[in-house]
């Protein structure tokens, strides 16, 4: 049924960073969840005021809600897919996360909704019918969910949407939320004890926690979250494999929205090298990226003395010596100033953000390593914060 959807309405299918393809994912994903979930709503709605449960009747109404998140969903792919403008120069990629962001908020609602209604069936206990409609409606809304559940993360995985993840982990929450009120009426009905709202309460608390879970996760990517470890790799590995690049290092990854990823790089090159012949290479490298990938990149040139031995083996011993503080610690752009009494020794050192040290007490540190194996040194260091990993 997925590839059949997809088939039919998703043309050139594969092509998953193209913003149109994208958006007919989105769009596809959130129609068809919002007919399962009216269709859902309608037939729980009408099972669970004829049997008088409150557990039912929230499950319906939670399927209500989910519909209003796929509506949230589906502006949000709509949105999404907007052009840049003038006032927008980066495109409106964004709101994808946006509405990643509602339908997680109201994944809370819900859970708050089920835990006051349940809690108010336990304070005020009514009879609860169970019978063959019920567990009808509620095994064939369970097998709905899950293939959902599928469903969306199956499209989410190939266009890499938060959003459609979200969704997924919703309709999972449904499944399992529908398994405890089925449960709790056969057991009621086994053992004579009305167990409606207290299912409901414990389906509710998951929800609610659920959906913490998923306002942490969609809030991330809105205040910058770190850049996946083997993205960062990737692009790194990249850049190093160009004749002639020494190392990289100062990447920053920005991301304003799903396929809509800028970076920047400094580069390390051979100082006697023709800047021209560098500069290009700079460009082919940068123009790579923009065509294989779709990653708007722009890359500083550093220059590096490669021909004088004795900065070469400073730079290697400095960086090595470094990883005794801290294995994750490196450095960058090493030169010397050598005077009549001391040389001065500047280069940048990367902080990992969850550094013990302050900038103020790794410079120092620093100083004092090299100090104690250059005596003619004085260090001037930079120390600059990492921006895609605390591991790296």
């Amino acid at each position: 049924m997925t590839g059949w959807l997809i088939r039919t309405f998703v043309p050139n299918a594969e092509d998953t960073g193209d913003p149109t393809v994208r958006t007919r994912y989105g769009l596809v994903a959130s129609v068809t969840c919002i007919v399962c979930n009216a269709l859902l709503c309608l037939g729980k709605g009408a099972v669970g005021v004829v049997a008088g449960s409150v557990s039912i009747v929230a499950d319906a109404v939670n399927n209500l809600s989910d519909a209003s998140s796929n509506v949230v969903s589906l502006l949000g792919f709509k949105l999404a897919s907007r052009p840049a403008d003038e006032d927008h120069p980066y495109g409106h990629g964004r709101y994808e996360y946006l509405a990643g962001l509602v339908v997680a908020v109201l994944v809370c609602a819900i859970g708050i909704n089920l835990v006051m209604s349940s809690a108010n069936k336990i304070a005020h206990p009514e009879p609860t019918e169970f019978g063959p409609a019920v567990v009808a409606v509620l095994v064939l809304s369970m097998a709905v969910k899950l293939w959902m559940a599928t469903f969306n993360r199956r499209l989410g995985r190939a266009i890499s949407s938060e959003t459609l993840e979200a969704t997924a982990v919703d309709s999972r929450n449904d499944v399992i939320a529908t398994a405890a009120v089925l449960a709790s009426a056969v057991v009621s009905q086994l053992v004579g004890i009305d167990l409606d709202g207290w299912a409901g309460l414990a389906v509710g608390g998951f929800i609610l926690w659920s959906g913490i879970q998923l306002v942490r996760e969609a809030v991330s990517p809105l205040l910058g979250k770190v850049p996946d470890p083997a993205y960062v790799e990737h692009i790194r590995d990249k850049i190093m494999s160009y004749p002639g690049v020494l190392g990289t290092h100062d990447l920053m990854v920005h991301d304003y929205g799903p396929g809509r990823q800028f970076a920047s790089a400094h580069v390390e090159m051979a100082a006697e090298g023709n800047p021209l012949d560098q500069h290009d290479l700079l460009d082919n490298i940068e123009q790579d990226f923009k065509d294989d990938e779709g990653l708007v990149m722009t890359l500083h040139f550093d220059p590096i003395v490669t021909n004088d031995p004795q900065v070469r083996d400073m730079r290697h011993w400095i960086d090595l010596a470094v990883k005794d503080i801290d294995e994750r610690l490196s450095i960058h752009d090493l030169r010397c100033v050598p005077g009549p009494t001391h040389t001065n020794v500047i280069f940048d050192c990367v902080r990992p953000t969850d550094c013990a040290l302050s900038a103020s007490e790794l410079r120092a540190r620093v100083s004092e390593l090299v100090r104690d194996h250059y005596p003619r040194a004085v260090c001037k260091i930079t120390v600059d914060e990492s921006y895609v990993s605390s591991r790296q």
